[in-house]
């Protein structure tokens, strides 16, 4: 398992385009993908929209997000690049 923890910088949190396009990225991959707010410890399938959004992830918050699977390296790689460029 792989996993990095990244704080949202965007004023309006997780919203949907975003949040749309980071789901749809992970989704290209074949790893398990889990993110969960550090604070509360919530988690969610990361390939999952709404679930994401249920996540209610504001500006200044932490999320982590995990990878484990044959290609977890890739994933973590993908949300690395796509995250600081979006959110």
């Amino acid at each position: 398992m792989t996993e990095f923890s990244y704080v949202i910088k965007d004023p309006l949190g997780i919203h949907a385009r975003p949040a749309g396009l980071f789901v749809k990225k992970l989704a290209e991959f074949k790893s398990k993908v889990t993110i969960s707010r550090a604070d509360t410890g919530v988690s969610c399938d990361g390939k999952g929209l709404l679930a994401l959004m249920k996540l209610k992830v504001k500006q200044n918050d932490t999320i982590i997000i995990k990878a484990e699977g044959e290609d977890e390296a890739a994933v973590i790689d993908a949300a690395k690049s796509y995250l600081p460029a979006n959110l």
